[in-house]
């Protein structure tokens, strides 16, 4: 692993790594075609490691009430284009692009959400994400009216706020670490696939 992957130790190989956690690590990579940069920065602390990515894995993979993975994505990008997450809007935006098979979307949303081609619906969740991350947070009674009138349920309302909050602490351990996205990440979602 030469290049450039943290400020902190990552480990020479995969095979250095816990078994339970080079075997998921090898999945990503079946799946991706290669090993998203952040697995071996986290890979810094085993323990921590499983505990981040069980609870972004309870987050982003379990069926909401309403939400999309799109929007789910969605989410991610807006608050770490705000957190000035190069690696997370990077990656991220790759996710959303192909969830929503929207080339341009990711883009939008992380330079303006208020002008990007969504919905008004869309648009309420974005505005409460950033709240959440950005602010104090509160969920009161006006933001309770706002995201029920768009059709968000509590559940859906929990789910969105520990996105933003999940992912500002992934966003803060990008930038303490430096960890630089995967190039292969910028093309991806951008052009049809070619079937075969």
């Amino acid at each position: 692993m030469s290049q450039f992957l943290s400020r902190f130790p990552v480990p020479e190989t995969i095979d250095d790594l816990p078994e339970d956690l080079k075997q998921r690590i090898l999945a990503v990579q079946e799946k991706a075609g290669f090993i998203p940069n952040v697995f071996l920065m986290l890979a810094h602390r085993p323990l921590e490691a499983r505990a981040f990515f069980d609870y972004h894995d309870a987050l982003m993979e379990r069926e909401s009430d309403t939400l999309t993975p799109s929007e789910k994505e969605m989410i991610v990008v807006t608050t770490s284009a705000r957190n000035q997450c190069l690696y997370c809007v990077v990656a991220h935006g790759a996710i959303l692009r192909i969830y929503s098979k929207k080339p341009t979307i990711a883009d939008q949303v992380a330079v303006n959400h208020k002008t990007a081609q969504i919905s008004e619906r869309e648009r309420v969740m974005l505005d409460f994400a950033l709240y959440i991350s950005q602010e104090t947070g509160e969920l009161n009674a006006d933001w309770e009216q706002k995201l029920a009138a768009q059709g968000f349920t509590q559940d859906d309302i929990w789910d969105i706020g520990s996105i933003s909050a999940f992912f500002g602490l992934s966003n803060r351990l990008v930038s303490l670490t430096n960890t630089p996205p995967n190039d292969e990440f910028y093309l991806m979602g951008r052009l049809p696939r070619d079937k075969k």
